[in-house]
């Protein structure tokens, strides 16, 4: 009589098994062997140059930068308090029908404004003086005024 085949199979999936397990043995002993732990501080510290890029080796202390801690500014730079609040611009663009239009200030950004921060009839044109006050969508003109 034949051998079933069922018994052929088990032996395949237990060599197979065996074989996987001496694999695994294998690569696990080559990781001990290669293993880098043990390595001093020295090999294992990086550094960084004035450029910004990571180096094995220190920095030359001749090119060391001292910085005061008080000197870095986070966040939004403060109104420096000589700055002029009233700006100086030209209207570029205004609608009559729907009370708003844009102010070119000389730094060359623009200003919105409404109507209803104007003191005097507004014209396309017009050489003004007004503040800027932060909007919900944005910078926005108020007191704007004809420049005499």
């Amino acid at each position: 009589m034949a051998r079933s085949k069922s018994t052929f199979d088990k032996r395949e999936k237990e060599k197979q098994r065996q074989k996987e397990k001496r694999e695994k043995r294998e690569k696990m002993e080559e990781r001990r062997a290669n293993q880098s732990k043990g390595r001093s501080l020295d090999e294992m510290l990086a550094y960084i140059d004035e450029d910004g890029n990571i180096t094995s080796t220190p920095p030359d202390p001749a090119k060391i930068k001292v910085i005061n801690a008080e000197d870095i500014q986070i966040g939004v730079p403060r109104r420096s308090e000589n700055e002029d609040p009233v700006k100086e611009g030209k209207i570029d663009y205004f609608n009559g029908d729907k009370g708003f239009g844009f102010i070119v200030q000389s730094d060359g950004t623009k200003v919105f404004f409404h109507i209803n921060q104007a003191t005097y009839a507004v014209r396309e044109g017009d050489v003004v003086k007004f503040m800027v006050e932060r909007g919900p969508k944005g910078w926005n003109a108020v007191d704007v005024s004809k420049k005499q």
